[in-house]
């Protein structure tokens, strides 16, 4: 796949997923799904797994960074963590570094908000 379109669907996908927007989690995934879908079906026979898998993985990174941004606070994230299942330990490390959004989110916070969380919210896949 040529850099052009990839380059496109970042850029896109950036516009969608900002973490300054001021939408709701279900906004931004209903607007981001709409796009994501209509991107695959474009691509569908594009045969590049592995460049689809990168690309859901760093859409997903994306979108946890936001949802850590929405929580703000440090007890806020503990609180919701531990809603979701996550166990005190993990939850309580992922609250101390609260405002380290990106670095959060693509750490522990793969074991909390999983591929079943993303499902939840209709994020559709690429790989």
């Amino acid at each position: 796949m040529a850099d052009k379109p990839l380059k496109a669907f970042k850029r896109r996908v950036r516009q969608l997923t900002r973490r300054s927007g001021g939408r709701s989690m279900a906004e931004v995934a209903e607007r981001l799904r709409v796009y994501v879908l209509g991107w695959k079906a474009y691509f569908r026979l594009a045969q590049t797994p592995r460049l689809f898998k990168e690309l859901e993985e760093w859409m997903r990174h994306r979108v946890r960074a936001i949802q850590l941004k929405h929580w703000k606070r440090g007890k806020t994230t503990y609180k919701a963590l531990l809603a979701k299942g996550a166990k005190p330990e993990v939850a309580r490390q992922i609250a101390v570094n609260s405002r380290r959004w990106w670095r959060n989110s693509g750490m522990l916070l793969n074991s909390v908000l999983t591929l079943r969380w993303m499902d939840a919210l209709r994020i559709p896949r690429l790989a």
